[in-house]
């Protein structure tokens, strides 16, 4: 009992060139002998070489494999994930003042054409005519009373859309967008370790 170890991979950590993974950076470890558990967290499971391009996965059989070989009597109880994504992190290129302003002209350029693509489609001037002639029973080739208004509660609509102002949160619930990225990056990881385990496993054993 004193030598049994609950171990739990955490799902994705990153790492730099060349640095050294141990089990404690891939995984959470508690036991009944903290002397074990904090022996066990410092063995080496992983060297990072440039070969390894930016991802890299570990499993846990793996993790077993090592801490057997330390002590053979440790009793290793495991929990959660059975892989752990390394993301290797280069260092990031500085982008220029001119990049910048590139990258947002463009965003902006085609998120504007997007709109006005979509209104002409669904021919949102014919509507706010006939709305405004309902309401006031003129007819009127350019209802401002209606564009100017509505033009406003688009922008405020992308703003509670996108649940953000700038930098700062509106309310904690996810929005539609985080919630597909949260997805896609579920799915991404899931081909990255269907995809990237038979490579990654080789070279532990290799090693």
């Amino acid at each position: 009992m004193e030598k049994t170890i609950y171990l739990r991979l955490r799902h994705r950590v990153q790492v730099h060139p060349n640095d050294t993974v141990s089990i404690g950076d891939i995984a959470q470890i508690i036991g009944f002998n903290e002397t074990i558990s904090t022996k066990i967290k410092e063995l080496p499971i992983y060297q990072i070489t440039i070969q390894d391009k930016n991802i890299v996965v570990i499993d846990i059989i793996n993790v077993i494999k090592e801490i057997k070989k330390y002590d053979p009597a440790v009793d290793i109880q495991t929990i959660g994930p059975t892989q752990t994504l390394v993301e290797i992190i280069f260092k990031r290129k500085k982008f220029t003042l001119g990049f910048l302003v590139l990258i947002w002209f463009l965003l902006f350029v085609g998120s504007a054409l997007t709109i006005m693509n979509f209104h002409e489609d669904v021919s949102m001037q014919e509507v706010h005519q006939r709305i405004y002639k309902l309401i006031t029973g003129k007819y009127e080739e350019k209802p401002l009373l209606l564009q100017i208004p509505y033009s406003f509660g688009l922008g405020l609509g992308m703003i509670l859309f996108f649940n953000h102002v700038f930098k700062k949160r509106i309310n904690e619930e996810p929005s539609p967008l985080e919630v597909e990225m949260f997805n896609y990056q579920q799915d991404l990881d899931h081909y990255l370790i269907m995809n990237e385990n038979k490579e990654s496993l080789k070279k532990i054993d290799d090693n």
